[in-house]
Order: structure tokens, then sequence, then C-alpha cells
């Protein structure tokens, strides 16, 4: 074999191997990286029903915030677990068909290290208080249900009305953003004196809480104030929750008072559509008469003035929607949502069965009073104006997630979870480079000599001089 057809081969094996190693570092540098998703479920067992949530996140990414998504939420059939007191065994198997839509969310093999919590408020609170027996049986029966399910079972209890708000509060502003932000960020809230978090209002069917970053430091009623260390940030926090002041509990109370005077053996209650004598009766369920502090919002709780921005969710969300009262684009006016809601509580009960055949008598009769109850609850309560009004935002969800406690109570029980070794590339960025570079010049050099090779040019070609 003749020399030229010897270099020939060992050129084109050396361009084919250059041309090959290319391919496959590419190849391989730039495959999907295999994605390290993790799971919790949290049960919010509320006093009307229980929700089941279930929350993704990328397991490399557990210590920054607007990472954590919703990715299913199942509505348990029936009432809240609280509604059988008189048949405590079915609280549990109530639960058994949203655990299985949860077992179908979340991939099997990570069945036994998803984390499942239930945390239930009000409605079991109260329970709690009237029946210590009955709502321990409950929690037991929940908790064998929730032991026999494929998920790793971490308690089923009772959370008090601060924890509620505090959690609550988290939620919103861990999925605004506002625990962590950029340097320009702080700068300029700090220039502006603005609050970065925003405050948290909820309202459920037993209790309500409100719950902000107060503007004044105050030693005043110490009971109510929480601290915070998140994100490398410490938070003074202002929370209160008012047991029986969530609006089926608050409908029972103004009816209560209504019905005291009248000696009855049966009882068929009629709406009058008058929203001005729905307004005055509700606002005798706040007492303003006492305040042992330098302001209140009523029966005597403290609260310090209203700071920055509230988002106002749960029932909040769901009565003013109804009412077509949550628009972002333009904010309503006060006296506008008050204007509405009169004039729906001024419809007939026929028109409004008609216009609303979807939706369920027992809730459609309700919205009138939730409305004014609401209104009075922000106005006469807390003590919004015309002026502060447009600061709440009533939300429903906050990108992809429920704007409610769960969230937060899954974020503080798992205690941000310690960040685990991300999947990383085969190579690093500098000798992915470097190694690319080294290829493609041992492609270029045979190639260049090849060419060299077969085309030598004439000065250096022999006998010319």
């Amino acid at each position: 074999m003749s020399w030229t057809r010897k270099i020939l081969l060992i050129l084109g094996f050396l361009s084919a191997l250059a041309v090959i190693a290319l391919i496959a570092v590419a190849v391989t540098q730039n495959k999907p990286l295999p994605k390290n998703i993790k799971y919790g479920i949290v049960l919010d067992a509320g006093s009307s029903h229980t929700n089941l949530y279930v929350y993704e996140w990328p397991a490399e990414k557990e210590n920054d915030t607007g990472v954590v998504q919703q990715v299913e939420v199942c509505k348990v059939e029936g009432p809240g677990i609280s509604g059988y007191s008189h048949a405590t065994e079915k609280a549990g198997p109530s639960l058994a068909q949203c655990l299985r839509q949860a077992e179908e969310a979340i991939p099997s093999k990570q069945h036994q290290e998803t984390p499942v919590y239930l945390g239930a408020t009000a409605g079991m609170r109260l329970l709690s208080l009237e029946n210590k027996s009955a709502a321990d049986k409950v929690l037991s029966s929940v908790e064998k249900t929730l032991r026999t399910a494929p998920f790793n079972f971490q308690g089923a209890r009772i959370i008090t009305g601060q924890e509620e708000g505090a959690y609550g509060w988290i939620t919103i502003n861990y999925l605004l953003g506002n625990f962590k932000q950029s340097g320009w960020t702080k700068l300029l809230h700090s220039l502006k004196s603005v609050s970065e978090t925003s405050g948290a209002l909820d309202l459920g069917g037993a209790s309500t809480q409100i719950t902000f970053v107060p503007d004044e430091l105050s030693s005043e009623s110490p009971e109510n104030l929480l601290y915070f260390r998140l994100y490398g940030k410490d938070y003074r926090v202002y929370t209160h929750s008012f047991l029986c002041y969530g609006k089926d509990q608050a409908l029972q109370q103004k009816l209560a008072r209504d019905l005291q005077q009248f000696p009855f053996s049966r009882l068929y209650i009629q709406g009058e559509g008058d929203y001005q004598k729905c307004r005055r009766n509700i606002q005798k369920l706040f007492n303003k008469t006492n305040c042992p502090y330098s302001s209140c919002s009523f029966n005597g709780i403290y609260l310090p003035p209203l700071q920055g921005d509230f988002g106002a969710f749960s029932a909040f969300y769901f009565v003013m929607n109804f009412l077509n009262l949550t628009s972002e684009q333009s904010p309503i006016a006060l006296d506008k949502v008050a204007s509405v809601i009169e004039s729906f509580c001024a419809r007939p009960w026929h028109e409004v069965k008609t216009a609303y055949h979807q939706i369920k008598e027992k809730y459609l009769s309700e919205y009138c009073f939730s409305g004014a109850y609401i209104l009075s609850l922000l106005e006469n309560g807390y003590e919004f104006t015309e002026k502060n009004w447009q600061r709440i935002h009533f939300l429903g969800k906050i990108g992809s997630s429920d704007a409610g406690w769960t969230l937060g109570y899954m974020l503080n029980l798992t205690n941000m979870i310690p960040a685990e070794e991300p999947a990383v590339p085969p190579l690093s960025h500098g000798s992915y480079v470097g190694l690319m570079v080294l290829c493609s010049l041992v492609l270029v050099s045979v190639l260049l000599f090849a060419w060299l090779l077969f085309h030598k040019p004439k000065c250096l070609q022999k006998g010319i001089v």
C-alpha cells in the first residue's frame, strides 16, 4: 500500500473520530436532565367541607420562592369532618375517594415518600369545645384512613386560629414572591416606606382571620403577635382569628338574635330582601363599645392601624366573585360594591332561582346575607374605608395555586426540606467548551493537512527555487 493511501486512511479515521466525538459530547451534554420532583399532600378539613391539595416542587429548588405549585385539588363529598360527630366512624372513609385521586396524580414510586398532612380548622375547634370525646373520635377515624393510604402520614390535628391566619399569610406572600426580593426592589420599598408583604383576610364557615405586618411597633396585646424568620428576614406579624364569625356561624348568630323574642315550636324563615335592615342587624354582632387598647376591631380585640395591601380569599373571594365584584383591572369603589349587593338582595327569590338554576338553593339563598356580612365585617369590623377599600384584592388563585392556608402549612411542617444535590450535566461548562474546541481543532487540522497534501502550493513543490 502506497504511503499516500496510508495517510488517507489515517486522516479519514481521525476525521471520523473527531466528528463522532463532537456528536457524542454534544448529545450527552445536552440531553434533558432527569426531573427530580417532590410531592406533598395537605387536607383542609373545614367546617363545611374538606379539600385535598397535591403540591409539587423541584427537589433542587426547595429553598427558593415561587417554585411550589398546586397540581391537584379534590373536594371531598359530604360535610366537613366535624359534621360526623354523631357517626364518627364515617369521617375517615369519607376521604377515600380524594386519596385515590391523589394516588393517580403522584407517580406510584413516590407514594411512600410523599408526606400527607390534615389540618382541621374552626368546625373542629367548635366541636372540640362542645364535645371533646366526639372530636377525638373523628380525628381517630381520619387518622386510621390516612394511615392506610400509601403515603407518608405525618399527622392529623386541629390547628389554632392563629396558625390558620399565619399560614394563610405565608401562602399568599410566598406565591406572590414577596419573601425574596432583588436589591433594587428592597431599596425601592425602603425609600417608599411601603410594606414588603401583603396582609391576609381569610373567611371560612366558622371563623375569620386577619393577618398583616403592622407599620407601628407596639407592645400592645402580645398574644396577637407572631415572629417569623423567612429567607433571611425577620417578620413581626399581627394575627387574630374570630371564632364563630365565619359566614355560616355569623348567620346562626344573627338568626339566634332575631328569634330570641319569638317563642316557637316550628321554625320557618323567609328573607325580606331588605339590605339596609340586614346590615343594621349584622352590625349588632360587632361590639364596638369597649376597647382597652389604643385601637380595636370589635369585641375588645386589639387591631393596629391597617397597613399595605390585603389579599382576601376563601369565602371572601367566592361570595364576591359570584356577585361580580372581584375585578382587578378596574377596582370597584366601596359605594358601588354596596349598591350591587343591595340590588341583588332586592331581587325576587323566584327570579334569582331562575337566573342561577345551576347553583344549589342552599348556597344561593345565602349569598345576600354573605355579601352584606362581608361588607359589615370589613367596613364596620376592621374599619376599611372608601380610601383604602381598593387595597383589598379578592384572590381565588395565585398562579396555579389556590389562595389559602394549606400551602403555608406544608411549607412550615416540611421545614422547606433541605435541598438535595441537583442533577447536573456530566461535564462542567468549561470542560464541555474545552472538549468541543479541541475536537473541532483536530477536525480542522486533519482537513487542512489533507488539503495541503493533495493540493500542494507551487512554493512547496520540488524543483522550484
